[in-house]
């Protein structure tokens, strides 16, 4: 076999199509619009080497994918809720009492639906404290009384 016909690449160009609709992230986006250009030079050029096809499909898979990425990266995707991933930082700013002590720098808030773990200084139960940051899973907090606004 000395080249793979055009149409593998139309049909690797589906499949790829498919698995980014099912595993979406546009990895697989790019990896498709490789094989199907491959699939066009490999229509105008029959008789390419499969050794060339998967060389070019490789450089331009890998091209595009990192060109995507760069691009993405100077060009964040806007959107009207950009904590909507980041639940730990819809609480920033807010108010809440709390559930357990904070004890050795570690204690409990209910927070709208869910209990959620705090650090800050050391206080009994019932205090009100404020949502300073977020680190992970856990909120950071300050005591009200100690918050200067």
């Amino acid at each position: 076999m000395d080249s793979i016909e055009f149409w593998y690449w139309w049909v690797a160009c589906t499949v790829l199509v498919i698995l980014e609709i099912m595993l979406p992230g546009t990895f697989f986006l790019w990896m498709a619009i490789s094989a199907a250009v491959v699939g066009v030079i490999v229509w105008g050029i029959p008789g390419l080497e499969w050794e060339w096809q998967l060389f070019l499909f490789a450089i331009l898979s890998i091209t595009s994918i990192v060109l995507w990425r760069n691009y993405l990266r100077s060009h964040p995707i806007k959107t009207e809720d950009p904590n909507l991933n980041k639940r730990t930082r819809r609480y920033i700013g807010r108010t809440f009492t709390l559930a357990e002590p904070i004890v050795n720098g570690i204690g409990k808030i209910y927070a709208d639906d869910s209990q959620w773990r705090v650090t800050g200084p050391d206080c009994d139960v019932g205090k009100k404290v404020k949502v300073v940051s977020s680190e992970s899973a856990t909120l950071i907090v300050e005591l009200l009384d100690e918050v200067s606004d």
